[in-house]
């Protein structure tokens, strides 16, 4: 299960509601088109940009305005796209992970239900202005527009066990319901993607293009993203000419989904065995997703036209190129979901009233809604903490500011409780890394009430917790720790967590004994040791802190908040630092392991390592990455023997002592299989 975000301590050295009324005047307003673009990086952009690859994005910067988008954490698309449509941080809308869990404590996918505010789409439904929507991230079941909506469920309805084929819908696909008509023959499948389209992008066989559909298969999560990806443009733009609305919004999601999938083998270097093979197939799915996503741009483009206004933006940029410290992980073509996510995402402007060639600075991702407002004709709201880009926008901002247009709550969503389409939605989510197998934090929801009441998402609750917590929120933040805390107080991260809450706000002897209990539950608990040493910091015991940041790094050498503590006390991050010549020689050759390793040389590594060891033969470190080295090539009987042999030159160390336990229980398994 993915480890949920830690509240950190900082180191000493480093520390009445006016409703809107009637819709103002369409005289000056934009028709206006939202593009988003999931997990576009903009470094990525420029460089193929600059290699003249994306000239749409070329045209939208010399005719528009850019810049980069600050994002926030999570790095979670549920969370962040509802953020750019509401105007509001999570903590205010209250979409704070990808899952939530039922009244059966089963998970399933955060639905319209759980948003706690309102979207654009009801705002300027409620002001008469026509809104489309199309695939918005948690927009399902669909709610009461003046427009239509077509929720992102819709292109897992293949999938549905009930689905089209039977003759039945699945309830909150669309608004209105009849729209699923229209859009169906738009609706393309992973089955409808041709080898010609397919090899496009990667190098596949028929044979391969004729497996069953599995998101656990590689090449049917792309064929999956890409269908999506193509039916929701099509979508997007058959509304915009035919219902011709205020406001468009449409989401694409496959320059995401390719870049988890693939993205570690974007224009990487040397690389050998497993990972080589899998470049050779896929090394070019992300730039041509990426030129894909600008022919997207290109068409939308066309379509705003003289009167409209353009905006095309990403959620969060992405880490491509950068190959796992555990080459294994890609073995299933699965990423460790947030690891690789940048904190910027793209942000462009084109069209009417857009400043053309102008610089968007420090643009945030709550900006995007009162922009689009002002754009409307619209003046945004007081409890909307973002501002209007007027460096980029060329217009007199409606004003003054409403105090809210919260009157009425959100919208309407069609109420469901068919949940059948969960299992393979949770499937897609658990491929790319973003879930485990169990409900985070475990817990059920709450019996009896609304569908809001029934459903609680426990990942969701401990992300707001974490951003109470970097807000300076810290009193709230520990009542939401203490909350979660009851539900599972068996969990060590969230004691480590409320720790890290308690000793901001001073309170170190409690901090101190929520320390010990994580600890206590989880040895081998990072953060709790840091956040151990930055309460002894604070109460001026530097040596009890030092020992502190050490183990953490002991067991993490690239932690890095630990690392920082420990080069400022004592000038070194290195709690392994070489002391004489033949063992700086020796972790010379690991590093050099280390990286034939993850390129996927797994024989050169060891060899370095052979080296290493004949250099420097009771040097602790070798005998670590003699172990990883051996597990990653399949020998687990060489990684126990290299265990054995760490744990003999450093007894106390509590990650060997487990790694070697895990590793003996998965031998004995495959013994007794055989």
């Amino acid at each position: 299960m993915r480890r949920s975000r830690v509240p950190i301590l900082l180191c000493v050295a480093a520390l009445a509601a006016v409703v809107p009324g009637p819709s103002c005047s369409r005289r000056g307003a934009s028709r206006v088109i939202v593009l988003g673009l999931d997990g576009m990086d903009p470094q990525t952009v420029d460089l193929l940009m600059a290699e003249g690859k994306m000239p749409n994005f070329a045209k939208m910067r010399r005719e528009g305005t850019y810049g980069r988008l600050q994002s926030m954490h999570p790095l979670l698309s549920p969370v962040i796209w509802t953020t750019i449509a509401t105007g509001k941080t999570p903590d205010q809308h209250g979409i704070g992970h990808f899952t939530a869990v039922d009244d059966k404590g089963e998970q399933l996918p955060v639905t319209s239900h759980m948003r706690k505010v309102k979207a654009l789409w009801n705002i300027m439904s409620d002001s008469n202005k026509k809104v489309d929507v199309v695939g918005w991230w948690a927009t399902w079941p669909s709610e009461t527009v003046k427009g239509g909506i077509v929720s992102d469920h819709t292109c897992y309805h293949f999938l549905f066990p009930q689905g089209q084929e039977a003759g039945q819908q699945t309830p909150g696909l669309t608004h209105p319901p009849e729209l699923f008509e229209a859009i169906k023959p738009l609706i393309r499948r992973p089955g409808d993607v041709t080898l010609e389209e397919a090899n496009r992008f990667l190098t596949v066989t028929p044979e391969e293009m004729a497996r069953p559909f599995s998101f656990e298969d590689d090449l049917g999560h792309f064929k999956w993203a890409l269908a999506t990806a193509d039916s929701y443009r099509r979508i997007g733009l058959k509304l915009w000419k035919e219902q011709k609305p205020d406001l468009l919004m449409t989401y694409i999601e496959g320059t995401d989904s390719v870049s988890h999938l693939f993205g570690h083998l974007f224009r990487a270097q040397g690389l050998s065995g497993e990972l080589l093979a899998q470049q050779r197939k896929y090394g070019s799915a992300v730039e041509q997703m990426y030129q894909f996503a600008d022919g997207i741009v290109g068409e939308y483009m066309e379509a705003a036209g003289r009167d409209g206004t353009l905006i095309v933006l990403s959620d969060h940029g992405f880490q491509l190129g950068a190959l796992q410290e555990d080459p294994s992980k890609t073995r299933d073509m699965r990423r460790v979901s947030e690891k690789f996510h940048r904190e910027e995402g793209i942000l462009y402007l084109y069209g009417k009233r857009v400043k053309k060639n102008a610089r968007l600075d420090g643009a945030k991702l709550v900006d995007v809604v009162p922009t689009i407002l002002a754009l409307s004709g619209m003046p945004p709201a007081r409890d909307m903490p973002g501002r209007v880009l007027t460096e980029g926008v060329d217009l007199k901002v409606p004003g003054p500011r409403v105090a809210t247009y919260e009157k009425g709550g959100a919208g309407t969503a069609v109420a469901s409780q068919d949940t059948s389409a969960n299992p393979e939605i949770m499937e897609r989510l658990r491929s790319l890394g973003y879930i485990g197998d169990a409900p985070p934090g475990g817990g059920t929801a709450a019996a009896g009430g609304s569908d809001v009441d029934r459903m609680r998402s426990p990942q969701g609750e401990r992300n707001i917790a974490a951003l109470l917590f970097e807000q300076g929120k810290y009193q709230q933040s520990a009542q939401a720790y203490r909350k979660l805390i009851q539900q599972d107080p068996k969990d060590g991260s969230l004691r480590t967590s409320l720790a890290g809450a308690l000793g901001a706000m001073g309170r170190y002897d409690e901090a101190l004994q929520e320390l010990e209990g994580a600890i206590k539950i989880e040895p081998l608990n990072i953060e709790a040791y840091h956040n151990r040493g930055a309460v002894f910091e604070r109460q001026g015991k530097p040596e009890l802190a030092v020992k502190e940041y050490r183990t953490a790094v002991r067991y993490n050498p690239t932690y890095e908040p630990s690392r920082r503590a420990l080069a400022r006390l004592t000038g070194t991050a290195d709690v392994n630092a070489p002391r004489n010549p033949q063992e700086k020689e020796a972790a010379r050759l690991c590093e050099q392991a280390s990286g034939a390793a993850r390129r996927g040389n797994y024989a050169e590594a060891g060899r370095y390592l052979d080296q290493a060891e004949k250099v420097a033969p009771n040097y602790v470190i070798i005998h670590q990455y003699r172990a990883n080295v051996a597990y990653l090539s399949g020998d687990k009987r060489s990684a126990i023997r290299a265990l054995e042999r760490a744990l003999e030159l450093d007894p106390g160390n509590q990650l060997y002592r487990t790694n070697l336990a895990r590793l003996r229980e998965a031998a004995a398994a495959s013994k007794g299989k055989s």
